[in-house]
């Protein structure tokens, strides 16, 4: 059995939403559709594709927004512009950066952009650590929250040093914000007030948000209206584009509501893990509703546990894994979602314990 056939085969997952089956998903959109009256865009121009964008817009505190296929398109995109308008190739990424780490090489093959890592791989980069550049900068990109390293985000104060100096000297500071609704309740603030100060805003439109597919980039008006224009010269200006926003747009409200509640029970988690040595959590405490699990097992080792729990008792526990920098060290990420939120706290409980013991054999 492969590991898709196996998850599916779980009636019991700990991270995520529930996936629904395509047939499940096509039948909620197309009732969806109905209700709304919903029409065809062509080539991105219709009233459900232009409303939800402005929508996205006025949340995050921009001028305009615009649906992009990917988010591999939308930051180099994003990160090209603002380097041509700044007149530096130079961007600044955190080393594990979604660009550096899983995107190929395609700034530097397409000539978007040329990268200067910064910071430790284990912490957000710091305002000492960008002044300490002495190249001008074309642009600074920080990922709120930092996913390759369990969700953390820089604390409030700093995050403001950040903006202010990036303003001062004429660095565009963009977001990787695919996770940014989840840190709205980490900082118990509303997302327009974490966007301020930022040049531009890439969100995910399928991670929490639950959709089939998609992005959005939000800047001024003139920014999406380049960002536009090179998604059509890369080949992103996808004929219709009604079945990725209707996925997004038909959870999207529910699932901004259930951001505090996620939150909380990743609170909830924390605590519970207290009772669970061989089970740490990074950070020590959560940034969000996500949180990397780091295991006294190596990742062969791990994946094997996840196997024989799923076949034995019918749970999932976590998708990847990953090596750790010491031998026989594994971790693993955790999204707390609609699935552990609705799980009873017992049964969270014996999970764990389940899990825990297989470490100990």
């Amino acid at each position: 059995m492969t590991d898709a056939e196996l998850k599916l085969s779980c009636r019991t997952h700990l991270p995520g939403h529930r996936a629904a089956s395509p047939a499940e998903l096509f039948t909620a959109m197309g009732d969806w559709c109905e209700a709304h009256s919903v029409t065809h865009d062509v080539y991105g121009n219709g009233a459900l594709i232009q409303d939800f964008e402005q929508k996205v817009a006025r949340l995050l505190g921009f001028e305009a927004a615009v649906f992009c296929i990917t988010g591999t398109m939308t930051q180099a995109t994003a990160l090209r512009i603002a380097c041509a308008e700044r007149g530096s190739k130079l961007v600044a990424l955190h080393p594990t950066s979604h660009i550096l780490k899983h995107e190929r090489g395609n700034h530097q093959l397409f000539d978007h952009f040329q990268a200067l890592q910064i910071g430790d791989p284990q912490r957000p980069w710091t305002l000492e650590e960008l002044k300490a550049l002495p190249d001008r900068l074309g642009a600074a990109t920080l990922e709120l929250p930092a996913r390759e390293i369990g969700g953390q985000c820089p604390n409030w104060d700093e995050l403001a040093a950040i903006k202010a100096y990036c303003r001062e000297q004429g660095i565009h500071l963009h977001m990787d914000g695919a996770r940014l609704w989840e840190t709205a309740a980490a900082y118990a603030r509303p997302v327009n007030d974490i966007a301020a100060g930022f040049d531009s805003v890439y969100v995910s439109l399928y991670k929490g948000i639950g959709g089939m597919a998609g992005a959005m980039l939000a800047g001024s008006a003139a920014f999406v209206a380049k960002a536009q224009e090179w998604y059509r010269r890369q080949g992103g200006n996808v004929y219709q584009r009604t079945p990725y926003v209707v996925a997004a747009a038909m959870q999207f409200d529910t699932r901004l509501a259930a951001m505090p509640a996620y939150f909380k029970r990743t609170q909830w988690l924390y605590e519970v893990l207290r009772d669970y040595p061989l089970l740490t959590p990074n950070p020590a405490a959560p940034h969000a509703n996500m949180l990397h699990i780091h295991l006294p097992v190596g990742r062969e080792r791990a994946l094997e546990i996840r196997s024989s729990i799923a076949e034995e008792h019918g749970v999932w526990l976590f998708n990847g894994a990953s090596h750790a920098a010491l031998p026989d060290r594994s971790s693993v990420e955790l999204y707390i979602g609609d699935n552990l939120l609705n799980l009873p706290d017992q049964r969270v409980r014996d999970i764990l314990t389940l899990w825990s013991e297989a470490l100990a054999n």
